[in-house]
């Protein structure tokens, strides 16, 4: 009998290792992704955000961190957004105060069991504001 439940779970490792798992997981990502800044434009990337108010900063499954702030979202995508689910909370080990920064240490737990789940690596933030409609 266990044979063919390791055969079983084998085979769905190997789907799940698959390059057609890996490209859907990019394709959710990028969808998710153009998602939130639908109706919005990017402006000049930045390594470093001013966040005073740290309950503004959340993780937007499979894309990165987002803190939105006057209307603007301030977007850092993850090098890893595929490992990056809503059910994760980051930890942050802030060195620059109120700034976040990306070279920040950023780790996440899993917001049920309060277990880490995984290293965040992020790229810079990315500003995204409303386009005007006249």
């Amino acid at each position: 009998m266990m044979k063919p439940l390791a055969i079983a779970a084998a085979g769905l490792a190997a789907l799940a290792a698959s390059p057609l798992a890996a490209q859907d997981r990019e394709e959710r990502a990028e969808t998710a992704f153009q998602e939130l800044v639908e109706g919005r434009t990017a402006g000049e990337a930045q390594r470093c955000i001013t966040t005073f108010d740290s309950n503004r900063l959340r993780v937007e499954e499979n894309v990165g961190l987002v803190y939105e702030r006057s209307g603007v979202l301030w977007v850092a995508r993850a090098r890893n957004p595929q490992h990056l689910g809503s059910w994760d909370v980051p930890i942050i080990q802030r060195y620059s105060g109120s700034r976040l920064c990306t070279t920040d240490v950023t780790h996440t737990i899993d917001r049920s069991t309060g277990q880490f789940s995984g290293v965040l690596f992020l790229e810079d933030f990315v500003p995204y504001t409303e386009v005007e409609q006249g």
